[in-house]
């Protein structure tokens, strides 16, 4: 008899396009830091959004958790199995980032007067250093090799797999500390996000449950914990990192910034959960086909942002902000519309934005109106 599959988790959908939208209004807003006159109170406040919505370098991480634990951890862990999983992850992750990482390398030498180093070169798209979006794809390859390992002691250990977020949290800790006291490695590994892996890991392992949880009035209280400790976090990177008038010690930002990252990211699920509950099959239709881009959107916005601001004055006045408005709301209209043009149009889409459906749909596409009168 053939095993049911799972039915889909659709707040990944909405988590996807969060983080997708969260990661491009950084990179925005970022113009704030050479527009702006530092210490000003519209300095301040744009320092806000910039890193408020952070975030979503944790959301992104809990989504890879989420979707892999939902799917495997009750599957037999054989060798065509993993085999399988890592053809996948080759074909819809590191192809599309070569891909990306080379062009972002012809782009950025395009505009140099630096005579191109070919060693240097490939040690840049090795770390994942050919373009500043281009470190979260070093960081996902290292969390698609070690996976299977923790999926098999989930597997194993009924108590790790009831309290994978506390040991991401507890790992990261020690290694933050450990790596700040003997300076192991500059690199940008796996083990300094394994709380929001894990804390995915948990999500997608219990999400049946944790689902149900979703319409509790006492959520809200840890929404207004959410943006509390991020405001804090907030803070302490502008006075100690920013203008440099506090002198604490790092491990209290880091503490606090893991704290909203892990506290943020479960709120981050459970909202777009409602969400999920909430919306109509139509507009979740919608939603689909925005999210199934988030990868292209990833990768391709810095590129599109560099041309929409050739376009877009910046000054330092109240023009700032309708030069923001647009600047995002162009950014990701021309993101959108090169992936679905290029998904529509070539049949080499998958090697450019990974994974994509059979078709093409422009936001929603009404079945009824393709069917024969």
């Amino acid at each position: 008899m053939k095993k049911q599959k799972k039915p889909n988790i659709n707040s990944i959908y909405f988590l996807r396009i969060f983080a997708m939208l969260m990661v491009i209004l950084v990179h925005v807003t970022g113009a704030y830091t050479y527009t702006l006159l530092a210490g000003t109170g519209a300095y301040e406040k744009y320092h806000f959004i910039n890193r408020i919505i952070r975030i979503e370098a944790g959301i992104f991480i809990v989504i890879t958790g989420m979707v892999f634990f939902y799917n495997y951890i009750n599957r037999p862990l054989t060798v065509s199995l993993w085999k399988n999983y890592y053809v996948k992850r080759v074909s819809y992750i590191l192809v599309p980032y070569l891909v990306w990482a080379i062009i972002y390398e012809i782009y950025s030498h395009w505009g140099s007067m630096d005579t191109f180093n070919l060693q240097e070169a490939l040690i840049r798209i090795a770390r994942g250093e050919s373009y500043y979006q281009l470190h979260f794809i070093f960081l996902i390859v290292q969390v698609y090799l070690v996976l299977p390992i923790f999926v098999y002691i989930a597997q194993k250990s009924m108590f790790f797999r009831k309290y994978m977020w506390l040991f991401g949290i507890a790992i990261q800790v020690c290694y933050s500390l450990l790596n700040s006291a003997y300076h192991f490695t500059t690199l940008n590994l796996f083990v300094g996000s394994l709380a929001t892996f894990l804390l995915g890991a948990w999500i997608g392992v219990h999400y049946q449950e944790l689902r149900r949880k979703a319409f509790k009035k006492s959520n809200i209280l840890l929404l207004l914990f959410t943006f509390a400790i991020g405001t804090i976090t907030v803070i302490l990177h502008y006075h100690i990192y920013t203008m440099q008038t506090l002198h604490l010690p790092a491990a209290i930002y880091n503490m606090c910034n893991l704290i909203f990252m892990v506290v943020g990211s479960y709120t981050a699920f459970l909202v777009a959960e409602i969400l999920a509950q909430k919306f109509s099959p139509k507009y979740m239709t919608i939603v689909k086909n925005i999210a199934v881009y988030s990868f292209g959107f990833y990768l391709i916005h810095p590129l599109v942002l560099t041309g929409v601001a050739k376009f877009i004055p910046l000054q330092a006045n109240m023009t700032f902000h309708f030069s923001m408005l647009a600047t995002y709301i162009a950014v990701v209209f021309l993101c959108y519309t090169i992936i679905w043009a290029t998904h529509k149009f070539l049949p080499f889409a998958n090697f450019m934005f990974g994974k994509l459906p059979k078709k093409a749909v422009f936001l929603y596409e009404n079945k009824s109106s393709t069917l024969k009168g």
